[in-house]
């Protein structure tokens, strides 16, 4: 059999910068935790299985620099390892709780595997699961690429230069600090993009970038193939565009696989449905019901009525969606092929959470659609944007269009009515940060460094386009709005004190040791080029 078609699986790994050393216990820190358990230590499980069987693939990854500063934080771990041994704990009581109801005890025993597993394989990457994604990478199974500093939605903040310079060098840097190696690709934040982007792309050595359908089908000039080849901006950086019908079969509300009656319901959790004193010591400390990650539901349908969860159940309907998926893929694939002249590369790109977190047999998914696709079939072949840039090194070249892959397709969930307010913010405080960094080119005191180092770190988190989805979408609104005017205030108070020559040393160190991201930041890439 010929094979006539690549498709590119890339998973975008990424959580805003979540960590309050002065609080014993901070709900927020908990999205760091749910996909720790849900998602990424199930995605390692995996390429240990598939290695451990010799079923060869290739999938491509982003971790982003806020994800990976929370995954190598030491107080985060050890947070961490407290929160896993309360779920087992949990999990524990849950088997004796359910011994006795059908329903629910195979589901029980199946939580404390997974909680029993987690902690192992936690442990033995020493708490550290960026050695995890960096061991497969190094094997040849994995490509990571990288994103923003903080997720900046560039098109927004691109009042200057140096605003995205600072956000694509400092990502760049830390990369090469974490995995030994320089980064051939980056996630766009939000796949946003502009033209004239990709310059400081090129000056910080990545090869290739993401972005959406319309951001290719929208270029100057039109491209030949779609988005089912790469492009070459004018700086020589590949542009590759999302596949819309792979997307829609997972993405889609109505028609993707996640909302099949069978798979686990997300919002059936025993935080809120079983007794409160039972419970208490499992949730928030102040009494706040959260979820646990221990759901006994499927989704059922569209009413409140669940059904109990059979775990064999849903996972065998995950292999049944990994072969349709398989099978439209390669059905796709071979009309493309016969249609362009030439192999199609089928690009799949998702938010990594969704698998596991969201969709929680998504992990048995990909697991099932990997193997299928290394061992039922010979039409496709797993590939990199970078093995596909590798066997096609001669693309047009074409501008691709402002894009997104937000709602509507533009800049509007990160530019609405809730959330307008923070960039003339932002845009002042880029122009002040440049300011600065000229000002102090030559390296003064070592606190002078500390602050300018320290006023950098709080530029770039008050520039996380996570704060404002979340004012656009109303959930957590008031610590969306907190963190961005809390690391606004800071910048500004550092800006005044090192004009002034009066720097508080206490309070820096305060916001030094909450807001420690990028240990190594040199606050002069915010200097203008010479």
């Amino acid at each position: 059999m010929t094979e006539k078609g690549l498709l590119s699986l890339v998973l975008h790994a990424h959580l805003p910068f979540v960590r309050h050393p002065e609080h014993e216990y901070f709900l927020e820190e908990n999205w760091l935790y749910e996909a720790v358990t849900e998602t990424y230590i199930p995605l390692i499980r995996m390429f240990e299985g598939l290695e451990r069987d010799a079923v060869h693939f290739r999938l491509t990854m982003s971790l982003t620099p806020p994800l990976i500063s929370m995954l190598t934080d030491s107080l985060l771990q050890d947070r961490y390892l407290r929160h896993l041994d309360k779920l087992i704990e949990l999990a524990e009581k849950e088997t004796e709780r359910t011994r006795f109801l059908e329903d629910m005890r195979d589901t029980a025993h199946h939580y404390l595997e997974q909680f029993r597993h987690a902690r192992e394989t936690y442990l033995r990457y020493g708490r550290d699961l960026t050695r995890a994604f960096r061991r497969f990478q190094d094997a040849g199974f994995l490509e990571i690429i990288t994103c923003g500093a903080t997720h900046g939605f560039l098109p927004l903040i691109h009042r200057t230069d140096t605003a995205v310079r600072a956000q694509v060098l400092t990502a760049v840097r830390q990369y090469e600090e974490t995995f030994g190696r320089a980064p051939q690709g980056i996630w766009l934040p939000e796949c946003g993009y502009t033209p004239g982007i990709d310059r400081f792309l090129k000056e910080a050595g990545i090869r290739y970038f993401l972005t959406d359908t319309h951001g290719i089908l929208h270029a100057a000039p039109r491209p030949k193939y779609g988005v089912f080849a790469p492009v070459f901006c004018p700086t020589g950086v590949a542009a590759f565009g999302r596949d819309t019908e792979s997307s829609k079969q997972v993405w889609s509300a109505a028609e993707g696989y996640p909302g099949d009656y069978d798979y686990r319901e997300f919002y059936r959790d025993i935080g809120f449905d079983l007794d409160f004193d039972y419970i208490k010591p499992y949730i928030s400390p102040d009494g706040l019901r959260v979820s646990t990650g221990i759901k006994y539901h499927r989704i059922t349908g569209p009413t409140e009525h669940k059904e109990p969860y059979v775990r064999s159940r849903a996972v065998e309907k995950a292999a049944v969606h990994a072969g349709n998926f398989l099978f439209n893929r390669v059905k796709q694939a071979e009309y493309l092929h016969d249609f362009l002249g030439r192999k199609p590369v089928i690009v799949a790109p998702y938010d990594a959470e969704l698998y596991g977190h969201w969709w929680y047999e998504g992990p048995e998914f990909l697991n099932f659609l990997i193997r299928k696709t290394a061992c039922d079939q010979r039409i496709l072949r797993l590939a990199t944007p970078m093995d596909a840039l590798r066997e096609n090194p001669v693309n047009q070249v074409c501008t691709p269009s402002f894009s997104s892959w937000g709602w509507k397709g533009y800049a509007e969930t990160w530019l609405s009515d809730a959330s307008h307010w923070i960039y003339r913010h932002l845009h002042k405080a880029a122009l002040r940060m440049s300011e600065l960094a000229d000002r102090f080119r030559v390296k003064g005191g070592a606190l002078s460094q500390r602050a300018l180092n320290q006023a950098a770190r709080e530029l770039l988190l008050a520039q996380s386009s996570d704060w404002a989805f979340i004012m656009h979408t109303g959930t957590m609104v008031p610590y969306a709005v907190k963190r961005t005017r809390d690391h606004l205030l800071n910048f500004t108070r550092l800006y005044e004190d090192l004009l002034s020559g009066k720097i508080d040393e206490q309070w820096l160190g305060s916001i030094e040791s909450r807001n420690n991201i990028f240990p190594r930041i040199d606050y002069r890439v915010y200097c203008a080029k010479d």
